[in-house]
């Protein structure tokens, strides 16, 4: 049951990246999920161009996490792994 639950809530943050993922991919960018926590804490890597992209904080927490948190109430925050 418990995997059931995980995949239901990675697919609807997938969908929820997903009506993101076209902007970041036309600057050169894009996600991926690393970890679910059981705090409900998602975790992401950034790829391409937002890893490096000045505005990337203000993607993650205005785009990102917006999003996913709207989508996804299990969801209590968005964090980069590897944002400096």
């Amino acid at each position: 049951m418990e995997t059931l639950v995980k995949n239901s809530l990675e697919e609807r943050i997938n969908e929820a990246l997903a009506s993101i993922r076209p902007y970041l991919e036309r600057d050169g960018g894009n996600l991926q999920i690393k970890e679910i926590t059981p705090e409900g804490v998602l975790k992401i890597e950034l790829l391409g161009a937002c890893m490096t992209c000045p505005m990337s904080a203000m993607t993650l927490k205005a785009g990102i996490e917006q999003t996913v948190l709207q989508a996804v109430p299990e969801i209590k925050s968005v964090i980069a792994i590897n944002m400096f």
